[in-house]
């Protein structure tokens, strides 16, 4: 009898080690699964001209610098890039207008009254800008922005070269098609535009 009882007690132990094992195994198992899912699905591959390109996921917070400084420099090749066709300015302005405040639209509503839309039309006028870096400090809400940009202001005569440097706010806003950044640009106004060369066809 004792013997029954020692090989009882020896196949209990074993028994429960051995379903204690299984159950630290199954869950260190499920774990890893989520951890694979997680990973696997915070990458995203896009096919971009051909080539697949790996996207990751991250937090707004991780790229918030990003998203502001590119915020602001749509907002200026939109506002900025015009040609002598009244329905590519207008599609411009449209979507310049959607991520600034009434700020922008006031400056807008001035160049329109001057006739300088008019202006450009009617003396096949290009504007290009390229802007150069824009600095955004995010130590304060809402995050005061400066852009330092070029613009070359192209007649048939002569090209125009001009310095152009802006500052503004930015805010939080809901994302939209209309502005994917979910920032809105308030306090808009110019600091400098001035000519930094003239050539002469």
């Amino acid at each position: 009898m004792k013997n029954i009882e020692t090989a009882f007690q020896h196949v209990r132990s074993f028994t429960i080690a051995v379903v204690i094992a299984a159950a630290v195994i199954s869950c260190y198992t499920v774990y890893q699964c989520k951890t694979l899912i997680a990973a696997v699905q915070s990458r995203i591959y896009i096919l971009y001209n051909g080539k697949v390109l790996e996207a990751l996921e991250a937090d707004r917070k991780d790229n918030v610098a990003v998203e502001a400084r590119d915020h602001v420099k749509t907002f200026h090749e939109l506002f900025f890039t015009l040609d002598p066709d009244d329905k590519v300015i207008r599609a411009n302005l449209t979507k310049a207008l959607y991520l600034a405040d009434e700020s922008a639209k006031r400056e807008y509503d001035n160049l329109s009254e001057n006739g300088y839309y008019a202006n450009v039309i009617a003396g096949n006028i290009s504007q290009q800008i390229k802007v150069d870096s824009v600095s955004v400090d995010l130590r304060n809400y809402p995050y005061a922005f400066r852009c330092y940009a070029t613009q070359s202001i192209i007649r048939t005569t002569s090209t125009v070269t001009r310095s152009l440097v802006t500052q503004g706010e930015l805010r939080n806003v809901s994302r939209s098609d209309n502005n994917p950044h979910g920032f809105l640009i308030q306090r808009w106004e110019t600091l400098e535009n001035r000519d930094i060369k003239v050539i002469n066809h």
